[in-house]
């Protein structure tokens, strides 16, 4: 199953994400070496939010990598939402 990861970032994000990008890229990087995680980017412009798309068994799945994600965890990700995506064409 499908799953669309959606953040919403702080306003000032291009300067508040610097400390922590490489850290939030090799997550994510990771998350794609193993499948899970099919393609992610942010929103340009304006940079106000990123979307991701999963390949998961539930959502719990989905918010666990929202949990430990460095972008969320150091308040870089102001609100985000997981919602099922019913694939009808390609995948």
């Amino acid at each position: 199953m499908y799953f669309i990861l959606s953040y919403d970032y702080v306003p000032d994000v291009l300067e508040r994400r610097a400390p922590f990008r490489a850290d939030h890229l090799a997550y994510a990087r990771e998350h794609h070496a193993k499948g899970s995680l099919v393609l992610a980017g942010a929103f340009d412009p304006p940079t106000d939010g990123a979307i991701f798309v999963f390949k998961a068994g539930s959502a719990a799945e989905v918010e666990a990598f929202v949990a430990a994600d460095p972008y969320v965890k150091n308040g870089v990700v102001t609100g985000h939402r997981v919602r099922p995506w019913n694939v009808v064409i390609g995948g």
